[in-house]
């Protein structure tokens, strides 16, 4: 008869690394506080990574670059809350600068937009991802380039926007068609509308 640990590490191996688990994805394989004590077991083996409280991964590992162990990236820890929650998110204030290239600031505390529960989940000291509580109509953009762009230049406020940041932003928008991007102008404020249609010119 397999063991609770068996039965978790056969289920990550078939799934693949880079992967992100919840406890409760494991509820079937035996009482809360027995998957518990297994997933810490696991951990100490370095078998799975601890990221969040309740939120494990089966890491990648890096072998050409000798790296090791591959941190998931704050997307992907935020995209699998998300998804267990079924609730969108969307990057916001200077996370959504990192995003576009328009800061090199990576801030201690990542906050995303979502229109499910509002939320912190703490990752090491003193990091974590807030989730803040957002009208629907926030995360209705079609183009994720186009809603990085309104909350990054939101962050920035008009009055602060330079000529280096309209430049990496023209530079990103050359790749995309501009219907694409316009899909969306209902959405945008008219000051950071009117950004896109001249870098577009």
């Amino acid at each position: 008869m397999k063991s609770i640990d068996d039965k978790i590490i056969a289920k990550v191996k078939k799934c693949g690394r880079g992967k992100g688990y919840f406890s409760s994805d494991f509820a079937s394989y035996g009482e809360g506080k027995s998957v518990s004590k297994a997933l810490e077991r696991l951990v100490k083996s370095q078998m799975l990574l601890r990221v969040a409280r309740g939120l494990y991964y089966y890491p990648k590992i890096d072998k050409k670059l000798g790296l090791g162990i591959l941190y998931p990236s704050w997307d992907e820890v935020a995209l699998a809350i998300a998804k267990r929650d079924k609730a969108r998110i969307a990057p916001t204030g200077v996370y959504a600068q990192n995003r576009l290239g328009l800061s090199t600031q990576v801030p201690m505390n990542i906050v995303f937009l979502t229109d499910g529960s509002p939320r912190r989940i703490n990752i090491g000291k003193g990091k974590g991802i807030l989730f803040k509580h957002t009208a629907p109509k926030n995360l209705a953009f079609q183009s994720e380039l186009a809603m990085l762009i309104v909350f990054a230049l939101k962050e920035i406020k008009q009055e602060n926007v330079t000529q280096e940041h309209l430049d990496k932003i023209k530079s990103l928008l050359q790749k995309v068609p501009k219907s694409e991007i316009m899909n969306d102008a209902k959405l945008m404020p008219a000051w950071i509308k009117s950004i896109i249609m001249k870098l577009y010119e």
